[in-house]
């Protein structure tokens, strides 16, 4: 038997979801008249306290719809180095949008949001206005958004706190710009804080919420915001051939998941926690049990790929999230059996 650890993608439909797919009622999105994908919609935008939600095929192209539907073209995005719309969606804003990113280090988590505020540029949204300052904002490209990832991937799966959430909500809105979130795996860090998911939805403008990470659906995402903004997304997603037909037999999947998978992901956090202790145990140094917030773990090795290769080899799949940094998640389809076997395996190898 494999024990797959490499991601929370990798799940299989439960019987129930299965059953719900099965039956879900059918028309035709782009119509609108698909009735499974409103529903989905609907509950989606209530559940983090928003006007309205949409339905697309993935978290990338949530992100660049949410992101495009405010950034004017020429315009920028600000996102800290390490997020995922800077470093794992292939510059899509760029080549597809026509908005670039710029990155603060540490801008989500720690650092100084009076330097936030000042990295906001008005650019040409004061410049042509303000005769008597002409040198304020001449040439520079302006900020539209400010993007933040909860949980941060990059940052071992770390949650973003409500108050620095608020603090720099207060930032963007003074500054008069959007604050979006990447929210893929949002619904871990609600479970995590022991949070409703709109006590941080209400935080952002918009948002784009994953359903087929850590809650287990095949496909899908949402993006959500008020209804002039999903307005606007849902234009870039017919741009992008997003545009689906009886998307509801997938709707159903994500509808389903919001509904009976929620909660649950306590457990992966659970699981998750233990086993890094485990491996702490068995390696002092390369890995961290007190910076797991939620289902990730990040296992420093000497070399990611040859751990990766013998770990396979034992019947447990891992990732490379760096040459010498290994990425493990808990998911739905692993059980505490399952966690287990797998600590063992890999505090072995650690050790060796």
């Amino acid at each position: 038997m494999t024990i797959d650890l490499r991601s929370d993608t990798v799940t299989q439909p439960t019987d129930g979801m299965r059953r719900a797919m099965a039956t879900a009622e059918l028309g035709d999105d782009v119509y609108g008249e698909d009735p499974t994908v409103r529903a989905l919609e609907e509950y989606g935008a209530g559940l983090l306290g928003h006007e309205a939600a949409l339905f697309v095929p993935s978290g990338t192209m949530g992100n660049f719809c949410a992101l495009r539907a405010n950034a004017e073209f020429g315009t920028e995005i600000l996102a800290d180095t390490e997020a995922h719309v800077v470093t794992y969606e292939l510059g899509g804003l760029a080549v597809l949008g026509g908005v670039q990113t710029r990155t603060l280090a540490g801008l989500a988590v720690d650092l100084d949001l009076a330097v936030i505020a000042e990295q906001i540029r008005p650019g040409a949204r004061t410049w042509p206005t303000r005769p008597e300052a002409p040198e304020a904002g001449h040439g520079m490209v302006a900020t539209s958004v400010v993007a933040v990832e909860n949980t941060w991937a990059r940052g071992g799966g770390r949650i973003i706190p409500v108050e620095r959430l608020e603090r720099l909500r207060a930032v963007t809105d003074a500054a008069e710009v959007v604050l979006h979130c990447d929210g893929a795996r949002l619904w871990n860090a609600a479970v995590g804080l022991g949070v409703e998911p709109s006590q941080l939805g209400q935080l952002f403008g918009t948002l784009s919420v994953c359903l087929s990470k850590g809650l287990g659906a095949p496909v899908g995402s949402l993006v959500v915001g008020d209804a002039a903004h999903v307005a606007r997304a849902k234009v870039w997603r017919k741009r992008l051939g997003g545009g689906m037909r009886q998307a509801g037999v997938l709707a159903a999947a994500g509808l389903y998941a919001l509904r009976h998978h929620l909660d649950r992901l306590a457990d992966d956090h659970r699981r998750a926690a233990g086993l890094a202790a485990v491996l702490a145990d068995a390696a002092p140094g390369r890995v961290e049990p007190k910076n797991v917030d939620t289902n990730m773990i990040f296992v420093r090795v000497d070399d990611a790929a040859a751990f990766i290769a013998r770990a396979r080899e034992e019947g447990v799949l891992v990732g490379a999230s760096g040459p010498r940094e290994v990425r493990i998640l808990t998911h739905l389809d692993v059980d505490d059996a399952d966690v287990r076997a797998a600590g063992d395996i890999l505090a072995r190898l650690l050790a060796g």
